[in-house]
This record gives C-alpha cells, structure tokens and sequence, in this order.
C-alpha cells in the first residue's frame, strides 16, 4: 500500500554507467500516487545524461534530472505523480562519469483510493478530465464506476457514454430530425448518420429558418447531397453544405438539393456538450422545363411544371412531329421531360411542283422548303408570261402545301405572250405581187398545206381560220408552225407540225353542196384544237384576240398586216411568206368590184360580220384564205391582235372581205372554256 525508493548508494553519490527499475504493484482497484523528497541528478538537454523516469505501462508519466529544492519549507515534497491504474515503473540510469558526486533521489509511494470527483474536484486532485463519467458515476469501496442512461451505452474507455445514432432512414416527403437527446445535452464522441431518401422525382429542402444550432464552436455538422444527378460542385460528384457549429447558422438562406438524397452526418468530441441541433425537411417535387421540345405547346398550359405531371404535346403552327401528330410526355424524377425522341421540325413542303413553260425560283438563294420558305414563279420570257390573280409568289404553309395569297394551292400558268412579233414589221407594199416576210414578222402564221391556207395561231393549242377552209376539204388538214419558206429550204426551218385534235366550225356557218359555188360567206370562222400544246419561241407565237372594249372595233381607215402564201399577180404557186398593210375601207369598195367571169357579184352576200379593207392595189388571194388580218393593239403599238380573217374578195389585187373576229370573241371564248375548263391561256 506504500513504500519507498532509493537511488543507488544514496545518500552517497550514485554510480557510473547503472541503470536500475523498480516496479510498483498495489492492490487492484486503487491508483498510485508517488512523491519525490530529493532530487541531485547530473543535469542535462533532455536529461540524455542521467536521469529517472516514470513509466505507466507504455505511457511516460514523467522524467526527471538536475538539482531541485522544496520551494515550501513545511512540505518536503519536489514533485509528484499520480496514475489511476495500480501499477508503475520506475527507471534510474547513469552514463559514465559523475564528477560532481550527484547523490541521485529519494521518493516513496502511497496507494490511492478511487472516488466519483466531478471535473472541478478533478481539477483539485490535479486529475485529468477523462477520468470523469460524462452521465452516472457509481462510487464502491476502493474505487467507482461510470453507467448510462437507457438507450445509451459505455464507451470502451468505461468513462463516456454513447448512443446509437446511425443507420436512421427518414423516406417521409417531410419529417423532422434532431440531434440525440435533444433538446437535452446530446453525448459526447459521437459520430452520427443520418439519411434523407425520397421518392426519386422529388429533392430535399430544408429552411435554415427551422434548423436550431446549438454546438460547441468546435463541433460539426455536415449535409452531404448523394447521388447527385444535376449539379455537381466536387469532383467526386456530391454536392455538399457545411460544416456548421457554434449557435448561430452560417449558411444559405435554405438548403436546397438537387437530389432526393440527403446525409447527415453528426460528430462530437469529449469537450463540450450542449443541446444539439434540430431541423425540418420538405420534399420539394423537381421541376420540369417548361417546353418538352422547341416550338411545341403543352396542354394544360401552367407557369411551372414539377414531378409527375403529364401534358400533351403539339407542335406550334408550323411545324410537325414525324410520323404522329401530338405526342404525350410526363414531368420525370430526374427533371426531364420522357418521349424526348420526339421532335417538332418545321414542316417541309418539299420541292414546289413545276410549271410547263416556267420555273420557281427561290429568293433565299438556296432551296429552302420548310414553313415560311418563300418561292417565286417565273416564265420563260419574252414568249411566256406568267398568269396568275398575285404576283406568283408562294409560301411554305403549316399544312405542308405551298401556298399564295390570292390563289391558295392553285399554280400559275405560263401562257405565250401574244400579238408580239420577234422581228418588227415594216412593210407597206401589196401581198398580190407584195414582198416577202423575214422570219419573225408573223409567227402566229400557220400554214395549211390541205386545204391550201392559212391559219391563226390564237394560244398554244388553239387556232383560228376560216370556216370555208375546213368545209372544203374531206381530209384532215395538214399544218405548220414557225414557216416562212416552204420550197427546198422548207425543212432547213425545222417547221413544226400541228395536229388537231377537235374542230369546231362555227354552228351558223351555212353548208353548201359546191363549196366551188358559194357566194355566203357570213359567220366564215372555225376553231381547232391541237392534241399538244405548241412550244413557243422566236419564230413561234400566237396573235392575240380583239378586247371586248370599243376601241377594238375596225374602223374605216385603221391599218393592219396580211400575210400568207397564197396567189399573186405574177405566179400561181408562192413558196416565201408574203406580206402587206391595207387599210379598212367602207364595204361600198369591196361591192363596186366585179368578179371575174362566170362570177356574178350580184350574188354575193355582204353582212356586218365583215369588214372590207385593201387600197384597190394590195389584197389576198386565194390560198390566203384564214389567214390573220393583225390591227397593233390601241393600248399597246407592240402589240397586234386578230382583227380579221382573210375570208372572200370577188377579185384578187382590189378588196378584200374579212370576218370580223371581234363579233365572234364570246363564241371563241366559250368553245375554249368548255375544253379548258377555264378561259384557256388566251390574254
């Protein structure tokens, strides 16, 4: 229970190079507290020299050297030691000299008792803190021992308690969490866990304004966000708030995650103990963009879209999902929208479908065909021009159908401009016995090679001659456009030939038994149609028809063009297309010439369907007959149209009649509106 040790040869000086132990041994259950009387050790740095330690198992308690004297004259005592286990080692070394004749220690120990001191009573036996119970210290003979409240347990030093605080899982989409014992004092050592997992679709949120600190500045708490699928702050993918002590919260104004994951994570040291810490939590559901694709339009239409909703989905005018026309999408847990393979593209109308004679262009430049592409109808000009109630421009509609303002889905139509000769006309010499055309002056001109005549060219499919030219004959007439000679250079001109397809006589056109005999020639027009429209150009193209306006009417005096290649003064067989201007004369001038025998011009009808015109020196002959007589048009002096057909004279080289193609414009119209279907390509 007590005892003394001495250093060797004490009081005399110790020796050189020994080293000595002594162990101390009490019984179980008390602590040793030693004390040292005298102290004359060789001193040193570190006591290298000589020295005597104090060895608690493994842990030096203490190590002495050098001269120390009692600063007290009532106590004896130099220094002292105390060990609350019940053993201890105690080691005196010298080296190889002691010159001085140091005379080494003298020290004695006492068993001590073990008691429950709270830490200030600790403080006072000058015992360290750990040696308190930090809950319930139990005091028996020789000693005492610490013990717990319920749920808690003993820490492996049997001094501190703990609690089992981990492992805690809280799934509610709002719940409350708090520190152990709260709002007691919470343990000591403590590292706890905690785990916030919602319902994926929803992310955790806790408002600083219902999280209570109360910890030691030397204490944390820690919110690690896992399996963080938005955000991502760290490199190893967690986002992470924290650490917070002291009394005072130090963070954001609320703690929102990205995730519906959320660890705790609580620790504690034995310094301190407070009340701990105390939240609220709330799942707050992950929203949604507000669009699941570009240009779409989401029904029903809210300011936010969160968790679980479901929209249907439809593209904005203009543009289409491939293969459906809507779709529908639901709001997913990790903020996106599903079915994201589903896209709105703008609906393309595809390449714009062509015209005959003309062609769409793109004002972009490029060939853009989705909504809002814009294309522009043109002809081949100067011989089409394009007919249309716009200006032929189009659009890209959202029906996927190009589209124009004032005629809808209709397309233009490239019509031959007419009444235009590629070559002007200058000529004011006779047909009889007349000069010879150039290419181009009348390219309206057809030749009717059976029946031996002449045609007008009135559209690309239509054309116009005299009635008597078809009622002559029994076989179907042969016919060619773009001729001006037709002897051996008549293939040289590479002449197109017309093939009808329909005619139609005009029905008060009188039949006769000896065409060779007929002296009434009233309503002398026909129509024919071609199998295939007529490609126009440069030696191509068709005269126009007189307006419905009175300016239109022939009148004495107005001038217009003949041709053909019929009879003249100096031949009967004519191979160059000739030409003259005549005027229109009073019909009294064609009445005055006699025909030649065995003719009879009393015979002969003359009606208001005819007009007379010729100078008594230029006229048509035979061979002419259907021919064109071309008046420039009075709004245009580029223009010409058909003002009349070369019909009968009573002899050649005088006058001639002419029917008056402006009396039967309605009949024209209506024949070629009922094959067409609307008022054909005539201008």
């Amino acid at each position: 229970m007590y005892g003394e040790i001495l250093s060797p040869n004490y009081p005399q000086g110790y020796p050189n190079d020994v080293k000595e132990s002594w162990e101390i041994s009490v019984p179980p259950g008390y602590g040793i507290r030693l004390y040292f009387t005298h102290l004359d050790i060789e001193p040193s740095q570190d006591c290298e020299y000589d020295s005597v330690k104090i060895l608690s198992g493994d842990q030096v308690e203490g190590l002495l050297c050098g001269r120390k004297r009692s600063k007290d004259p009532a106590s004896p005592i130099l220094e002292e030691f105390y060990v609350p286990y019940n053993t201890l080692t105690v080691t005196f070394q010298s080296d190889f000299s002691n010159e001085e004749r140091f005379t080494g220690f003298s020290a004695y120990y006492v068993a001590v008792g073990k008691q429950c001191p709270g830490r200030e009573g600790l403080l006072h036996q000058g015992l360290p803190h750990s040696d308190a119970c930090s809950h319930y210290c139990n005091n028996y003979i020789g000693g005492y021992f610490c013990s717990c409240p319920p749920e808690y347990f003993l820490h492996e030093d049997q001094k501190t308690c703990g609690v089992n605080c981990s492992g805690n899982v809280f799934t509610e989409l709002s719940g409350e969490i708090s520190s152990p014992n709260y709002p007691n004092l919470y343990p000591e050592s403590l590292i706890c866990k905690y785990r916030v997992v919602l319902e994926p679709g929803y992310r955790v949120v806790s408002p600083t304004l219902s999280l209570s600190l109360f910890l030691s500045p030397t204490l944390l708490v820690q919110f690690v966000i896992a399996s963080c699928l938005l955000f991502s702050q760290f490199t190893d993918g967690k986002q992470r708030f924290g650490p917070y002590c002291g009394n005072k919260f130090p963070g954001p104004p609320e703690i929102k995650t990205r995730s519906n994951i959320l660890d705790i994570i609580f620790q504690t040291d034995k310094t301190a103990q407070k009340k701990g810490w105390k939240m609220r939590y709330f799942g707050d559901p992950i929203p949604c963009p507000q669009s699941v694709t570009p240009y779409s339009i989401l029904d029903p239409l809210k300011d936010n879209y969160i968790f679980k909703d479901y929209v249907k989905v439809t593209c904005m005018k203009g543009y289409e999902v491939v293969t459906v026309t809507a779709f529908h999408s639901s709001c997913q847990g990790n903020g996106e929208w599903s079915n994201l393979h589903h896209k709105c593209v703008p609906v393309n109308c595809g390449l714009p479908d062509t015209i005959d004679n003309g062609r769409a262009t793109y004002p972009s430049g490029f060939e853009e065909t989705q909504y809002e592409a814009i294309i522009s109808y043109e002809c081949e000009e100067p011989y089409y021009t394009l007919q249309t109630r716009g200006d032929g421009v189009y659009r890209c509609s959202a029906s996927g159908e190009w589209v124009s303002e004032e005629m809808g889905t209709e397309l233009p139509a490239c019509v031959p401009v007419c009444g235009i000769p590629s070559t002007p006309i200058e000529e004011q010499q006779r047909i009889f016995g007349g000069t010879r055309a150039k290419p181009g002056n009348f390219p309206w001109q057809v030749l009717f090679q059976n029946p031996r005549g002449g045609g007008v060219l009135i559209s690309d499919r239509w054309v116009l001659t005299a009635a008597h030219v078809l009622d002559d004959s029994n076989s179907r007439p042969i016919m060619y456009a773009g001729v001006t000679n037709i002897n051996s250079r008549f293939q040289k001109e590479e002449p197109i030939q017309l093939f009808e397809e329909e005619v139609f006589i005009h029905p008060k056109w009188a039949k006769v038994a000896n065409p060779e005999a007929r002296t009434n020639f009233d309503n002398d027009i026909a129509l024919l149609r071609l199998t295939a429209p007529v490609k126009m150009g440069p030696k191509i193209s068709p005269l126009c028809l007189p307006g419905g306006s009175p300016e239109y009417e022939l009148e004495k005096g107005r001038l217009g063009y003949i041709s053909g290649w019929g009879r003249t003064e100096d031949r009967n067989k004519v191979y160059h297309l000739m030409k003259a201007q005549i005027p229109v004369v009073d019909m009294a001038q064609c009445r005055k010439v006699k025909p030649l025998p065995p003719a009879d011009s009393t015979t002969f009808q003359f009606t208001d369907n005819m007009i007379c015109a010729g100078d008594g020196t230029r006229d048509s002959c035979s061979g002419d007959s259907g021919g064109a007589y071309a008046i420039k048009d009075p709004h245009d002096d580029r223009r010409y149209y058909v003002g009349g057909l070369v019909s009968w004279g009573p002899r050649c080289g005088t006058y001639g009649l002419y029917t008056r193609v402006g009396r039967y414009r309605d009949w024209i119209m209506e024949t070629i509106s009922r094959y067409e279907g609307v008022e054909g390509s005539l201008q």
